[in-house]
């Protein structure tokens, strides 16, 4: 172990997979080492790790069993844990994101990859942090006596937390921060609209439109635990590498449970994970992950669903051109009641100038988006009127 307050438990049980993790981080982590999944949960408790890097194959306890005994432990929802295995299929990686794992890196692994992923997990600790600290003095702002000064500085302190995990967001992903603004700003209107004239009315207060306005960009969170091969890949992804692309909605969930179980009275977090998690569903049911129709998907994720559509139709791509808002509307009208739900594009219609007038405000500065980031039409049904513009 060395000096560093930055702590990481490593275990394998290949003896050159430590000798190499150990090369690689023990300049910058205080490091202790387990061989197996019940040495590891016999060394958590003393060694009280900020970070796990979890094998899956091993003797004893395997890498999954021993990654949901560390979420059961009671500090296990603070630590990170990035599994470092041989084992590369679809099915294998969902298995440990199921268990509860942030992140899944495939030996034989890249050094500076895994220096990169290690660095960003740690900064993704430390706004977990901040948005435990926020939730500590919203407990303190529960006094009825206490001044309105104090719950705008409460508001201010979740504003940053959304600001400090879209940054983590943004060191993986190439899109611009303007789209997560104008994604937010549609996002809201359409809500909005909905609140005052929709069957949904009901269900949409002041305390919705607050909890929106933070959780929704946080809604592709989830592509921090991706790998660079395929998030940042220029090219086609195969059908494997869409499978993986995909677990991004189930990793952004898992992210964000976690925060929520630490923070649980910012309700916006609950939310920000429900969005993280099915904002790919389709109306029809022929979205991911789970294949939810209609309105067994939650009302948040249907309106940030139709946000980050608009703006993915009207923005650049390497293969594309944007484009123009009118021919947006025409794409997202015709797919009312497959893609996205009817009474949210009726509201989005009948907000379409507040909508191209926030458009217009927000321009990309740096509009190019590459990799998995971007759309992926190939992905889509052929006779899908919104192939040409589909996000992954």
């Amino acid at each position: 172990m060395y000096g560093s307050s930055k702590r990481i438990l490593v275990v394998d049980d290949d003896p050159m997979v430590l000798r190499l993790l150990r090369r690689l981080l023990f300049e910058d982590y205080s490091l202790a080492e387990a061989t197996s999944g019940e040495q590891a949960l016999a060394i958590l408790p003393e060694f009280k790790p900020d970070l796990v890097m979890l094998d899956i194959v091993m003797p004893g306890l395997d890498g999954y069993e021993t990654c949901r005994r560390i979420r059961a432990h009671p500090a296990g929802h603070s630590i990170q844990v990035i599994v470092v295995s041989g084992k590369s299929s679809r099915e294998e990686q969902m298995l440990a994101y199921a268990a509860g794992a942030d992140d899944y890196v495939v030996k034989p692994f890249d050094p500076h990859e895994l220096r990169s992923r290690v660095r960003l997990h740690f900064r993704l600790r430390g706004a977990l942090a901040s948005i435990a600290s926020a939730s500590h003095h919203g407990q303190a702002g529960s006094d009825p006596v206490l001044s309105d000064e104090f719950h705008r500085f409460q508001a201010m302190a979740h504003d940053v937390t959304v600001t400090a995990l879209t940054k983590v967001a943004e060191f993986r992903d190439t899109e611009t921060g303007e789209h997560l603004v104008r994604m937010r700003s549609y996002a809201q209107i359409i809500a909005e609209e909905l609140s005052r004239n929709s069957p949904y009315a009901k269900w949409i207060d002041e305390l919705f439109l607050e909890d929106l306005y933070r959780a929704s960009p946080l809604h592709d969170i989830g592509k921090v635990g991706i790998s660079d091969a395929i998030l940042l890949k220029p090219g086609k992804l195969t059908f494997e590498e869409f499978e993986i692309m995909k677990q991004h909605t189930v990793i952004g969930a898992n992210i964000l449970d976690h925060v929520a179980f630490g923070a649980p009275g910012v309700s916006f977090l609950r939310m920000a994970a429900t969005v993280a998690r099915f904002h790919h569903e389709r109306f029809d049911g022929k979205g991911y992950p789970v294949g939810l129709s209609g309105e067994m998907i939650p009302l948040p994720a249907r309106i940030v669903a139709l946000a980050d559509a608009y703006d993915a139709i009207t923005s650049i791509r390497p293969y594309k051109t944007a484009q123009p808002p009118a021919a947006a509307r025409e794409i997202i009208r015709k797919d009312s009641g497959t893609h996205f739900d009817p009474v949210i594009v009726d509201a989005f219609l009948r907000r379409f100038d507040a909508i191209v007038s926030v458009q217009r405000q927000t321009e990309d500065r740096f509009p190019l988006v590459i990799g998995a980031a971007a759309l992926r039409p190939e992905h889509l049904e052929p006779t899908s009127p919104f192939k040409e513009f589909a996000t992954v």
